[in-house]
């Protein structure tokens, strides 16, 4: 049976032969390209997925939430903060510390057509997101004598302009590797479960969440990379905050002493109402729980230290154990639907222009891997949100350039050891 015939056969058996009708009227590499894309897509996971949707996921009510113990750097004494860095600066000495950046998302948000790590938020200085993270990293190397090796996961859509954009600007004079590798992909649907095309007759693709990075890391090689390194602990960030701290020797000393297999780094909410991710435990395992789901008494409630119980608001800063990461990075996590605009070809060959949320996209959550765990094999400890803490995600507003560059020379106003 040739490629085409297999394909044909394919299609019909998901009734998603549609996919083929704009086929004579693209080039032949674009009809192979999307032949390719066809036999790559996992057709039975996408039907399962979609029929889920119906079927729904556990209610908040199917979900027992209570308080996860979290160590507070605030609240930790100076003899344990001295011994939990000496374990960390250990482990950074001796080579065993790995960096990984989440940087598959464009800037659309931000007004911005490039990558979300290339736009430039300090303009007085022409300063890009990459560069900021790259200096924090650089001064970590020069300070422990090491050259920390860096990954940094890009999309389809944006690793040639990324990796064109490190090369422009010299890698930043980084003294360590960097690594590119690209994140998983899943196909858009429509409301009848149709995967779309797009303006190209090519195959509608979404980026599979931060989640996917877990998995994308392992079939990129990067994990077998890390290995022959010596690497023992990962950290992952998100690229949108310009004052993350990737490499904390007390975090990672207080996950060394603990001997975790993860660590989940979070924030103090900054008033009970916020409208942010919640670290807690949930069903007696470590995750983050939407706040729609924490009651407005639990939001509010606080402990005998006057801080709130259900207040460690989770900001994308994740810590793995080699053997920890080597092992969900095998198994699947849970996908989660939301509804999207889109334009599109459907199925009758009608171009749809959208107006409203109208495709479905699947994604993971990387905090899902915590779930894997047992609740004492993670490590939970909350930092100091000023320090830490400043994020790039709307064009203005909350969260915005203009937030995170007043955040970000705030601190570095200051001298930081």
């Amino acid at each position: 049976m040739d490629k085409m015939a297999r394909v044909q056969s394919l299609l019909e058996r998901y009734q998603q032969g549609h996919l083929l009708m704009g086929f004579e009227k693209v080039s032949k590499f674009e009809q192979d390209e999307l032949l390719r894309t066809i036999e790559s897509i996992d057709f039975e996971l996408v039907e399962e997925l979609y029929q889920g949707l119906s079927k729904g996921s556990k209610t908040s009510s199917q979900i027992t939430i209570s308080p996860v113990k979290s160590a507070n750097y605030k609240s930790l004494s100076d003899l344990e903060r001295t011994v939990s860095r000496l374990y960390g600066e250990k482990a950074i000495y001796d080579g065993e510390l790995a960096v990984v950046t989440m940087a598959g998302g464009q800037g659309t948000r931000l007004g911005f057509g490039g990558p979300k790590g290339a736009f430039i938020f300090d303009k007085e200085n022409n300063k890009s997101i990459f560069e900021a993270l790259a200096e924090t990293l650089k001064k970590v190397c020069d300070n422990y004598y090491v050259n920390i090796p860096w990954y940094i996961m890009c999309s389809n859509e944006n690793i040639l302009q990324t990796r064109k954009f490190f090369s422009d600007h010299f890698y930043f004079d980084y003294p360590g590797e960097i690594l590119f590798f690209v994140q998983g992909e899943m196909p858009m649907l429509d409301r009848s479960g149709k995967i779309l095309l797009d303006e190209n007759y090519q195959i509608k693709m979404a980026a599979n969440g931060h989640g996917g990075t877990l998995q994308s890391m392992e079939r990129s090689g990067m994990i077998d990379d890390m290995k022959e390194r010596g690497i023992k602990w990962v950290s992952i960030n998100g690229v949108d905050n310009v004052l993350a701290k990737p490499v904390d020797p007390i975090f990672l000393g207080l996950a060394i002493m603990k001997k975790a297999k993860a660590g989940i780094k979070s924030i103090e909410k900054a008033y009970p109402e916020e409208k942010v991710g919640v670290v807690c435990l949930k069903n007696g395992r470590v995750g983050v729980v939407e706040y729609t789901e924490i009651s407005e008494e639990m939001a509010n409630e606080r402990g005998d230290n006057g801080e709130l119980v259900y207040g460690d608001a989770y900001a994308l800063f994740s810590l793995f154990s080699m053997e920890g990461l080597d092992r969900i990075s095998r198994l699947k996590l849970p996908y989660h639907a939301a509804y999207k605009k889109a334009d599109f070809y459907n199925s009758d060959g009608q171009w749809i222009a959208a107006e409203n949320p109208n495709a479905i996209k699947f994604e993971q959550f990387i905090f899902d891997a915590y779930e894997l765990f047992d609740a004492d094999d993670v490590c939970v400890f909350r930092t100091n949100r000023e320090e830490e803490f400043a994020p790039i995600k709307n064009a203005t507003g909350v969260d915005s350039p203009e937030t995170a560059l007043k955040l970000y020379r705030a601190y570095h106003s200051k001298k930081h050891v």
